[in-house]
């Protein structure tokens, strides 16, 4: 379990086709020392096992339904990616409840400025668009983010990056038309299946 709160920003200093599926290798600057093989590491929100660790990288290895699933499928040599190691028991909950377990990819359909606040704008699908509400919580590339505004009409939804958030993630680096992972409230589906449910 993690709480989209990015420790670190990692970058993809390989990507190997094997067996089964890809192997990445992924340098890191503060979090290799907390790591040991076999941990949980979320990699822009998707829950990773490492399997190989030196003292400048860590791997983890995406089976095929995590390269369909997700944006892995895009990361190439010298990409960056968001990095968090799983919350602690003792940790404060700055964030909200992130799985690792990603819902599916979006789009960035638009970026404005305000201030010195940007705004990103993104399209869903109806299925997931169900799911958010104003000022409710959604995971982007494993960053922790309050829903904005909400446009079903578009089904489009935007969140406001904040100064801090732009220069510590991979927000910094995003463009228009990429794609990003994400996990919406799994507050919001346990409803969801509550209110189906007939007892």
């Amino acid at each position: 379990m993690f709480t989209g709160l990015v420790s670190e920003i990692g970058e993809i200093k390989s990507a190997k086709e094997i067996k089964e599926g890809v192997k990445f290798k992924i340098s890191s600057k503060k979090l290799l020392r907390e790591l040991s093989l076999g941990d949980s590491i979320a990699v822009n929100g998707v829950c990773q096992t490492v399997v190989d660790k030196s003292r400048k990288y860590f791997s983890v290895v995406a089976v095929q339904i995590t390269l369909e699933k997700t944006n892995f499928k895009n990361l190439k040599e010298t990409k960056t990616v968001n990095l968090e190691l799983p919350m602690r028991l003792q940790d404060r909950m700055g964030g909200h409840f992130v799985s690792g377990h990603v819902n599916g990819i979006t789009q960035v359909k638009k970026i404005t400025k305000r201030g010195k606040n940007y705004n990103f704008f993104f399209e869903m699908d109806k299925k997931s668009t169900k799911y958010l509400i104003n000022e409710g919580s959604i995971t982007l590339n494993g960053v922790s983010l309050t829903v904005a505004s909400v446009d079903d009409k578009k089904n489009e939804f935007m969140v406001t990056i904040i100064p801090h958030t732009f220069s510590h993630t991979t927000f910094g680096s995003l463009a228009v038309g990429e794609e990003v992972n994400y996990e919406v409230d799994i507050l919001a589906k346990y409803l969801e299946r509550m209110m189906k449910v007939k007892l």
